[in-house]
């Protein structure tokens, strides 16, 4: 049995098939990937990795299955997808995940090949544990993998007031004792037990305030579609796949951006912090229904076109088009009066957070800094967005200086 000093959870012990996991090379590797990514060009003390996450979440499970009843293989397995949970994650996290993807049909819970052969898949085998029942565990499937993956999993429980911690953002605090200790299954189902509408919300509520503040802030998701279009062109040298791309950590992906002529540009721009800047920051109702679902060939279009009408170099333009509004934690089940409900409909809370996320997205137009009035410019036109809703620098130069020193 090991014991952890953990930054968040002070002790986690970790036995069992656990214990033989942690020093395998797939696990290992979490220890060089960032948990999140470019937010730590914004909050310098966020270089928390994917590994202690890892860790937290396994306590989280560990926790989770002791107040459930639950024991035997059956908690061996969900013990394991809990600490393997993110081995299929890539350089930065969920940062250049879009463009391995489109190049792989792989998202990072898509872990059957990483944990049914290798060291990690002779481990599990050597202790009794189903592979395969792992991998599937990681992804959701059935009744226990909703503890690993759902809308009351322990990962959002960890990473919330993990992040919290390391930015020095309060907003991600949340009682994750009472959510494990609160958690029960319905009909395979699981809920929240009777009373504990407003402990989902404070759930829900972290999470809304965190993602403007941490996850959406304007110069991390500069930086990420900076290191996405890093991505793109380095996937262009003939050495290098995607499959090669999604097993490196962050310092794999850093040094091969910096030896790669079509990428060292966007390195040297990164390590030094010279980031583009917002040409174009519109609000979700001043986007035409085309551009919220564009495709990424569409896209790479009209950064083309917006290059070529402001006379500028294709590969300084980068638009950047979020996901469309969604709330999924909003479908968490709670108890309410001995029936199921989804906390969208049992909580008065729900429509304000989602009317306060519509308006907190925002579409984005990247360049460098002295190109910006001119990109912004062409983007409008070529676009079709509404000019005063939509630009940032000219018209109002005055607060794109303000924003600049804020970045």
């Amino acid at each position: 049995m090991l014991a952890i000093k953990d930054s968040v959870h002070d002790h986690i012990e970790v036995g069992g098939v656990a214990e033989a996991l942690i020093d395998t090379p797939a696990v290992q590797r979490l220890r060089r990937v960032t948990q999140l990514g470019t937010v730590s060009f914004v909050y310098p003390a966020a270089n928390h990795t994917r590994f202690e996450h890892s860790l937290g979440v396994y306590h989280l499970a560990t926790r989770a299955l002791d107040h459930l009843g639950v024991e035997g293989t059956t908690a061996e397995r969900v013990r394991a997808a809990a600490l393997l949970h993110d081995v299929g994650h890539g350089p930065f996290s969920h940062n250049v995940e879009d463009v391995v993807h489109r190049h792989t049909g792989k998202y990072h819970d898509d872990v059957d090949d990483l944990v049914t052969t290798g060291e990690v898949g002779r481990v599990l085998d050597d202790h009794g544990v189903d592979p395969q029942r792992v991998a599937g565990l990681v992804r959701g499937d059935g009744r226990y993998g909703q503890l690993v993956s759902g809308e009351l999993d322990v990962d959002r429980m960890d990473y919330l007031v993990r992040d919290a911690h390391h930015t020095g953002v309060p907003y991600g605090t949340i009682d994750h004792e009472r959510l494990v200790r609160e958690l029960a299954f319905v009909e395979d189902e699981l809920v929240l037990r009777e009373g504990n509408v407003q402990t989902a919300e404070s759930l829900l509520l972290a999470r809304a305030l965190m993602n403007p503040t941490v996850y959406q802030h304007p110069v991390a998701r500069i930086a990420k579609a900076m290191l996405r279009r890093a991505a793109e062109r380095l996937l262009e040298a003939p050495d290098i796949a995607a499959a090669d791309l999604r097993r490196m950590d962050d310092h794999d992906f850093v040094s091969s951006l910096r030896s790669t002529r079509r990428t060292s540009a966007y390195a040297e721009r990164l390590d030094t912090r010279r980031l583009f800047k917002r040409a174009v920051w519109a609000e979700y109702a001043d986007v035409p229904e085309r551009l919220l679902d564009a495709s990424h060939a569409d896209l790479r279009g009209f950064e083309r076109e917006i290059a070529d009408r402001a006379d500028v170099s294709e590969s300084t333009v980068v638009v950047d088009v979020p996901p469309r509004p969604s709330m999924t934690e909003s479908t968490s089940r709670v108890v309410v009066n001995g029936d199921i409900r989804e906390l969208g409909k049992a909580s008065p809370l729900v429509s304000a957070l989602r009317t306060a996320q519509e308006r907190q997205w925002r579409f984005g137009v990247y360049c460098p800094r002295a190109e910006t009035e001119r990109v912004g410019r062409a983007a409008v036109d070529t676009l079709g967005l509404d000019v005063e809703g939509a630009l940032v620098s000219d018209v109002r130069t005055g607060l794109n200086a303000t924003l600049d020193e804020f970045q």
